[in-house]
């Protein structure tokens, strides 16, 4: 090995490592209150990563007012019983999951919540192919985020080999009609296609193989996409070309940025519907009734967690 590929190796490493701190600390923000000021600046105070502070706040503090107008956006859809399906797609790895995170953190999950259907079972194969992402559309008020969809037919059954050329030739017949239905019922569909580089895609499972807590997401299906990524990148094409109309137009989210790509695809998703902020009625906290004959009850040591912390 020559003193360049060693250079050059060393610092691709560096870059798995910088992005698995990264990645940890911003797990930790979403865990920990995300809404820490610092109280001489009032802006956010964030974990040290190898990103320059100006720039992790300048982050932050976008996402918060992001989150903020989401937050809007979740209690108009309440009060104008608006229904709304959000399709996520994108090669493996390409941070449709960290967007996802992002948009639900701070929302309520009978209001927003995702859809992530795992591989149909027998009986799931003989049914119409649509049919078991029917049960996960939105009644009014709600908003419903896929993370993939029935696009999975375009793209990994299509490139495996897991349908016929006739199934795959009737999606592209029915998916157009499917979802003018979707939208002449009142279902407002909109769907992102998260773009990222064979450089990048490399990277991240590379960091997937350094980290024990997320070897978990790498599952041979992943393995073999990395294969045939020139398969997936025809099947993209064909499946933007064919399923791009007007009343669910694709948009594509360039992603080699995490961070960028979370701020701009809700950013985004923000202009897609008229919102505004609804009026609420002012919250009074009611005084606790106190009763002279209450006494609490103890609860039995074996009752308890034991405090190892």
């Amino acid at each position: 090995m020559t003193d360049s590929t060693a250079e050059d190796n060393e610092a691709l490493m560096q870059r798995v490592r910088d992005d698995l701190i990264d990645s940890y600390d911003e797990e930790l923000e979403m865990e920990l209150d995300d809404r820490r000021f610092d109280a001489a600046t009032g802006t956010p105070l964030e974990p040290h990563t190898g990103d320059s502070t100006d720039h992790r706040r300048r982050y932050f503090r976008e996402l918060f007012r992001l989150q903020g107008e989401l937050v809007k956006l979740q209690d108009w859809v309440q009060k104008s019983r608006h229904k709304v399906v959000i399709v996520f797609e994108g090669r493996d790895a390409a941070g449709k999951g960290g967007v996802i995170k992002r948009i639900t953190q701070r929302l309520n999950p009978r209001v927003c919540r995702v859809a992530a259907l795992p591989a149909p079972n027998d009986r799931e194969r003989t049914q119409w192919y649509f049919q078991r992402y029917v049960s996960h559309l939105p009644a009014a008020g709600e908003i419903v985020l896929f993370d993939r969809s029935w696009y999975n037919r375009a793209g990994v059954e299509r490139v495996m080999g897991f349908c016929t050329d006739d199934e795959y030739e009737e999606f592209f017949r029915s998916v157009p009609e499917f979802e003018k239905m979707l939208v002449r019922s009142g279902i407002q569909v909109i769907k992102y296609w998260f773009s990222i580089t064979d450089e990048e895609q490399h990277l991240r499972f590379l960091g997937r193989i350094h980290d024990p807590l997320k070897q978990w997401k790498l599952s041979p299906m992943d393995l073999e996409s990395r294969r045939r990524w020139e398969a997936y990148t025809k099947a993209k094409e064909v499946m933007i070309e064919r399923t791009h109309i007007p009343e669910a137009p694709w948009w594509v989210v360039p992603a080699v940025d995490k961070k960028s790509a979370r701020l701009n695809c809700i950013a985004h998703l923000l202009t897609q519907m008229p919102y505004h902020e609804v009026e609420h009625t002012p919250i009074e906290l009611p005084a606790r009734v106190r009763h002279e004959d209450y006494i609490r009850q103890q609860v039995p040591e074996t009752f308890l967690v034991p405090q190892v912390y």
